[in-house]
């Protein structure tokens, strides 16, 4: 009886639900005198792998083997009977098709984070298969192979990146070429022109562009004297640090684009700044004065010229009426030179007028002297001219 209810459990898989708690698929419990604990009774049925084996048969040989058999039987998937779960899973665990949902739901959720990409209108994405570049992916949604079979690094092509030399509050000393020493802080400028080359070409863009500004600057500091690299010299030296850092990333292939070179300061250290001061003040004066000079040169030029125009006008009318300009330039010139002396005009031939010497001189007339009486010995005269 024992062995077909043993043979019904295993088709059934429903074993301990079909009997009581005494009973199982290999026959009676543990208590079961009558051989239903598996020890070989008199009732011939199946042993139960989880039952205890009776006093002086713990440990034996056919536990190991009924623990390797039920191993099997797991591995196997079958064996209704091994464990009370369903396709080879312990008690517990979900089915086969709720595991298989759930990992087509996470290959699911991988392939859409990994090949779906949004660039942004300032952003190009560079596409590696398989580490190698494939090609670059302009602003929109963009698809790709799932990662790590392609992968996409996106690139800023916009953003404008400024480094400071030095970077704090330090000295950056430089030798000129009349062997002085300028300590000069100045900004470059840099952006992004080719994604591809920028990321696969240069392993350090920072770095490489730091060290790409220092050795063009320190080139064109020691082609210029010190009074040009603190003074007007600035604008060449930054021009020539810009060319000459463009051609180095070119050569490099680094995709980099230098868009300018600002020298911000340029001073004598400080331990002979003082000394700089006084020496840029005074050339600054010199430069005041000589502008001054010019201005005057310019001015007595320009009079110059003016006259030169003037006389050239004067001596073509001359040559049209020589005698008629003659005249005229004699009476203007006696114009000129009367205009600024006392004169006096005689009218009338053979009378000479009353002329009070004092005021021809330019001399001031006695206070007491009127008009009135002036005028009484003024007919004599007359009339003694008169007479002569």
């Amino acid at each position: 009886m024992a062995r077909l209810n043993g043979w019904i459990a295993r088709a059934t898989g429903f074993g301990g639900a079909l009997w009581n708690e005494n009973k199982g698929p290999w026959g009676g419990g543990s208590g079961d005198k009558s051989g239903g604990d598996g020890s070989g009774g008199d009732s011939g049925g199946p042993r139960n792998p989880w039952a205890f084996p009776p006093e002086g048969k713990r440990g034996g040989k056919s536990n190991v083997s009924s623990l390797d058999d039920f191993l099997k039987r797991a591995r196997k998937g079958g064996g209704g009977s091994g464990g009370g779960g369903r396709g080879g899973l312990p008690t517990g665990m979900p089915s086969r098709p709720v595991v298989l949902v759930a990992i087509g739901l996470l290959v699911l959720a991988w392939i859409a984070f990994t090949s779906v990409h949004v660039i942004t209108p300032e952003q190009r994405g560079v596409v590696k298969l398989l580490g190698r570049y494939a090609y670059t992916m302009e602003p929109g949604i963009g698809m790709t192979l799932p990662a790590p079979i392609a992968t996409v690094e996106k690139v800023n092509v916009q953003k404008i990146t400024n480094e400071d030399f030095p970077q704090g509050s330090g000295e950056n000393l430089m030798l000129t070429q009349d062997q002085n020493i300028v300590d000069l802080a100045y900004a470059v400028r840099w952006d992004i022109a080719n994604p591809e080359d920028f990321v696969f070409q240069i392993a350090e863009p920072t770095t490489t562009v730091r060290a790409t500004a220092e050795s063009a600057m320190r080139a064109a500091v020691a082609g210029v004297t010190l009074n040009d690299a603190i003074g007007p010299g600035r604008t060449v030296i930054e021009a020539r640090v810009q060319q000459t850092m463009q051609a180095i990333l070119d050569e490099y292939n680094s995709g980099v684009r230098v868009r300018g070179v600002s020298i911000k300061n340029a001073s004598a250290p400080a331990a002979v700044d003082e000394a700089f001061k006084q020496v840029t003040a005074a050339q600054q004066a010199a430069e005041g004065d000589r502008n001054q000079a010019r201005a005057y040169a310019q001015q007595v030029l320009a009079g110059a010229q003016g006259a030169a125009t003037e006389f050239d006008k004067i001596y073509e009318q001359y040559r049209l009426a020589p005698e008629v300009t003659r005249r005229r330039l004699y009476y203007e010139t006696m114009e000129a030179v009367l205009a600024k002396s006392n004169k006096t005009v005689v009218e009338t031939r053979g009378v000479t007028p009353y002329l009070p010497l004092p005021a021809a001189r330019g001399a001031p007339v006695q206070p007491q002297v009127q008009q009135g009486q002036a005028a009484q010995p003024a007919q004599p005269a007359q009339q003694q001219g008169g007479a002569q």
